[in-house]
């Protein structure tokens, strides 16, 4: 089992959609990158995340990353959908540089590698988001998703 943790904007629906992939063992919901060690306090840099925990005989990284561009709008800095801010940006971030490497190859081999603004970056800091924001789509369905339903249950 190895951990890798996925930006791609309000993390509701990034779990929602991650937590149903081939080969993802667990989701937690988070912030990757921020300076604070807690929830509490004013904006410290973070981004929104989703700790993945995945089995890399069953998906790779480069797997993984097109599916999350299969949810994203890579072109788009700092918003997804109709959630704007810095900590809605895009991003894989890894405390193995064997990931990062694997996640700069997927990005480098696109025509579009010049246009994408996905971050990918050493996970410097986690914080597990508070209770309410575990699952909360599989809580709260009615809430609003960036994602549309039709890709979010494609791999159910």
């Amino acid at each position: 089992m190895e951990a890798v943790y996925f930006a791609g904007g309000c993390l509701w629906g990034v779990q929602a959609f991650i937590k149903t992939l081939p080969g993802v063992k667990f989701t937690e919901a988070g912030r990757a990158n921020g300076t604070s060690h807690t929830l509490e306090g004013a904006y410290d840099g973070y981004a929104e995340c989703v700790k993945t925990g995945f089995d890399p005989t069953v998906v790779t990284i480069r797997e993984l990353m097109g599916y999350l561009f299969e949810i994203i709008d890579s072109y788009s800095l700092n918003k997804q959908g109709q959630d704007v801010g810095e900590k809605y940006r895009t991003g894989l971030y890894s405390e193995k540089p064997e990931h990062l490497k694997e996640a700069k190859a997927f990005l480098g081999e696109r025509n579009d590698y010049e246009l994408i603004v996905v971050e990918v970056l050493p996970l410097t800091n986690y914080v597990r988001s508070a209770e309410e924001h575990q699952d909360r789509l599989a809580r709260c369905p009615n809430d609003y998703c960036h994602i549309p339903e039709k890709i979010l249950s494609r791999y159910k």
